[in-house]
């Protein structure tokens, strides 16, 4: 295909959607007018049906919880795509040394700075576990949480220390990760089907609102979205870090 014709191409998508960008948005609310009737329904029931304070929680895991099954899948295949590729373009080229994995020389790792990543990682884990675990009764859940969670081995990576990042943060047990969170929160809508006939529906019981233990179902779905999404965010970094040290590697064989 012609540059031409991919300039072409290109100006009709993006001039469509620009459109829809544009009709959509000439169909915004003013500021200050927002009479939506389900986010009222939502603030009603979230806490006294739910008993989830936290509203963004209640509404991703429980009262919209088949859709953010959708999300997550969204995320596993894209996941499954990036290591199809880059596992294939891995095998085109020889692996690299330990020695040249080890020590990558990122931004000239200093000792303060190799010191710093190590105090660093039980930290972040501690705050990611926190707001993974915590996403019925305060701002957080799995998303937000797996997220950070997949960004504590980062901190052996930006030392300088790319192979001990591996072992925190091997690849059988990140992809083990993806895969278990992703199967877990389906089971959590079977378990729905199963037990009460709706597929999900919650099944547990909902405890006192703002308590850890409340919400039902939602802290259960909250740790399986959080175990796959930091899964799948260590299984997509660690893949392209891996293809980043083959090409270095390659260049200079």
């Amino acid at each position: 295909m012609s540059r031409g014709v991919r300039l072409a191409l290109f100006g009709v998508a993006g001039a469509g959607f620009a459109a829809v960008l544009v009709i959509g948005m000439t169909g915004l609310p003013d500021f200050g007018s927002y009479h939506g009737v389900y986010g009222q329904i939502i603030d009603g029931i979230g806490v006294t049906v739910r008993h989830g304070t936290d509203l963004i929680t209640a509404l991703n895991f429980d009262i919209r919880g088949f859709d953010t099954l959708g999300e997550e899948f969204i995320l596993f295949a894209s996941v499954l795509g990036i290591v199809l590729i880059l596992r294939q373009l891995g095998g085109e080229r020889h692996q690299p040394h330990q020695e040249e994995s080890d020590e990558h020389h990122f931004a000239g790792a200093s000792e303060a700075l190799r010191a710093l990543a190590l105090a660093l990682i039980p930290s972040v884990i501690a705050v990611g576990v926190y707001i993974v675990v915590h996403g019925q009764i305060t701002p957080g859940g799995g998303f937000q949480g797996g997220v950070i969670l997949a960004a504590a081995p980062l901190a052996m990576f930006i030392a300088g220390r790319y192979m001990r990042m591996r072992v925190i943060a091997p690849h059988l047990v990140i992809e083990l990760g993806d895969v278990i969170g992703a199967a877990g929160y389906a089971l959590v809508g079977l378990s729905g089907l199963v037990f009460v006939g709706i597929f999900f529906k919650n099944s547990l019981p909902l405890g006192i609102p703002g308590h850890l233990l409340s919400g039902g179902q939602m802290d259960v779905a909250s740790v399986f979205v959080g175990l796959e999404v930091s899964g799948a965010f260590l299984v997509a970094w660690t893949h392209f870090l891996d293809q980043a040290l083959l090409i270095r590697s390659g260049k200079q064989s």
